[in-house]
């Protein structure tokens, strides 16, 4: 018979315990090791995978962390060194740690490193937005960037003309180029491009060099007011149907237009205000005529300064209709010109109109108005007209752009006892990607002359197609095609040109 003491009684029920408590450690163990994370925490720009509430707003994609709710199961929140600096959380250095949720860190060799070798444009944080490819091509200028090409053709023309068929081959040489800035505060762009021709037969026919170069600078004087200086400068040849062109002459006059701008941008809230003002001067070459005699066009040269005044109203973003009144005087070197006229000249104009920018598939403005010119020489009749202006960029699909434009102006005679006429032009173009290296063009236009003194008005028609293949990055194979007719005005004369050519670019 066993006698049972009261001390006995105790040592038994501390065994008992004893056991329990090493029952429920073994238990617990393998709950505690399912919560810790197997990766290992990484130095550089790349967060880790702390298994904190926390740490999920900069986690790898694709990585799981273990939820508040997950963590708090595992009685962690009760650790009594959690505000310690010197034990180890496995966050990473200067990483906030999350209130009372601090797991302890393993490291596990045997289990995979789960991270891509090539993440690409993948981002690198979850705050910022992925890298986008760079264009390889540029020259590096300081704080600028040219982007330069040069395209050299073979072409030939073919002209008929009042029942008369000429042709001429002849080699063209485009320059392009366009010089950026990189500025932190403000903008300079310019852009120019100029072709030469070199006549390889058909001699007669005059050759048709071309030039223009703009620049704008943009100054940007506070938050919401915007100030751009702009100056220009274009070359080219009058056409032989030009209203002001010579009869029977074999090379046309050449015109030298120089430009320059101030305007200044301001919103007001909703209200958008713009005032501006440009100068411009026309300087005429001598034409040559079929006998070889020279004559001499220096009575049109010219200088005009013109002001502008814009108001518009953002009803919102995307739609912001405007008034627009404007007012300019031309100015003629000489009093009279070779026919006795005072051709210097007083002009007018009020617009209404409407901007839009629908983002990326729709952009642009358009608009209708009247303008009014009156001449210093009460023998010329004043010219007025409704105008209509606008430009419109639309891109219907991804790789396809099409450009619109409309514009209305008022151009002096050179005629005897005839002022000018109304000039009104429709332009469109549509580029599309084919592929990736092959692009096909078409272009088509209109321009519409109305005579104020009573003469039949002219029109012009202008319609091309064009491919560009690009062979690498720096070369491509160009081919285009173009026809050119004018009607009416007694005109009656037919263009049709084609040449096939390579552009280097950088």
């Amino acid at each position: 018979m066993k006698i049972t003491t009261s001390k006995g009684r105790t040592r038994e029920r501390r065994r008992t315990a004893v056991g329990l408590l090493f029952a429920c450690s073994a238990l617990v163990s393998p709950a505690i090791a399912q919560t810790q994370s197997p990766f290992p925490p990484r130095e550089g720009s790349l967060p880790t995978v702390t298994g904190t509430a926390a740490a999920s707003s900069a986690t790898v994609p694709g990585s799981t962390v273990a939820t508040q709710t997950d963590i708090n199961a595992t009685g962690v929140v009760g650790d009594p060194n959690r505000n310690d600096p010197n034990v180890t959380t496995g966050t990473i250095p200067g990483n906030s740690r999350t209130a009372g949720i601090d797991p302890p860190y393993e490291e596990d060799l045997n289990q995979p490193y789960d991270q891509t070798l090539d993440p690409g444009s993948e981002p690198i944080d979850a705050q910022e937005q992925p890298r986008e490819p760079g264009d390889p091509t540029g020259i590096r200028l300081g704080s600028f960037l040219l982007r330069p090409s040069v395209n050299q053709s073979v072409d030939t023309e073919i002209t008929r003309s009042s029942g008369t068929k000429t042709q001429r081959d002849y080699l063209a040489t485009a320059i392009r180029g366009t010089l950026s800035s990189d500025w932190s505060r403000h903008s300079l762009t310019v852009t120019g491009e100029g072709t030469f021709e070199r006549n390889i037969s058909g001699g007669d026919r005059g050759e048709r060099p071309e030039a223009n170069i703009n620049a704008d600078l943009r100054l940007d004087l506070a938050d919401d007011t915007v100030a751009h200086v702009t100056g220009g400068y274009r070359f080219t040849r009058e056409d032989d149907y030009d209203p002001n062109a010579i009869g029977g002459a074999t090379t046309q006059s050449g015109v030298n237009e120089f430009t320059g701008g101030l305007s200044v941008e301001r919103d007001f809230g909703k209200v958008r205000g713009t005032a501006a003002l440009d100068l411009s001067r026309a300087s005429y070459t001598d034409a040559k005529l079929s006998d070889g005699t020279v004559l001499s066009m220096k009575d049109r040269n010219n200088t005009g300064i013109d002001g502008r005044l814009r108001l518009g109203y953002e009803l919102s973003p995307a739609l912001i209709p405007y008034v627009e009144v404007a007012t300019g005087h031309t100015f003629y070197d000489r009093k009279r010109d070779n026919s006795g006229y005072a051709r210097s000249s007083q002009s007018y104009a009020a617009r209404t109109g409407v901007e839009f920018d629908l983002g990326e598939k729709l952009r642009g403005e358009i608009g209708t108005g009247y303008e009014f010119v009156d001449y210093e020489d009460s023998r010329l009749k004043s010219v007025g007209a409704v105008t209509f202006n606008g430009n419109a960029t639309w891109s219907p699909q991804r790789g396809t752009n099409v450009n619109l434009g409309l514009r209305t102006t008022v151009q002096d005679s050179t005629t005897a006892g005839e002022s000018g006429w109304v000039e009104y032009q429709l332009t469109a173009g549509l580029a599309h990607e084919m592929r990736d290296n092959l692009i096909a063009r078409l272009t088509g236009g209109s321009t519409l002359r109305d005579f104020s003194s009573g003469n039949s008005d002219e029109t012009v028609w202008v319609a091309g197609a064009g491919l560009t293949w690009a062979i690498n990055r720096y070369l491509d194979l160009t081919g285009d095609v173009e026809y050119e007719r004018a009607d009416g005005g007694g005109s009656d004369e037919s263009i049709v040109r084609a040449g096939v050519g390579l552009t280097l670019k950088r």
